[in-house]
């Protein structure tokens, strides 16, 4: 809960600069489109029955440089 909070915050932060800024507004929507793309094929991944560490694997090539974190910028729970 605590991170989703800071992750509201973060985006409200960044989307009030960015509406200044219209070349940062156009680097963000492709940065969270490359973002999607990177867990849409994690997803598909899992979907296909691969190892669940080497679809996380993956996720984190796919995501180098564009986000923040182990999970590419999200976390969830996984039932545990």
């Amino acid at each position: 809960m605590k991170y989703r909070m800071a992750l509201i915050l973060m985006t409200l932060a960044l989307s009030a600069h960015a509406k200044d800024d219209p070349a940062q507004t156009k680097r963000e929507i492709l940065q969270h489109r490359a973002i999607a793309a990177a867990h849409e094929a994690a997803a598909k991944c899992m979907e296909a029955g691969t190892d669940e560490e080497l679809c996380n694997a993956a996720l984190a090539a796919a995501c180098k440089g564009i986000a923040i974190g182990k999970f590419c910028g999200m976390k969830h729970s996984h039932g545990e």
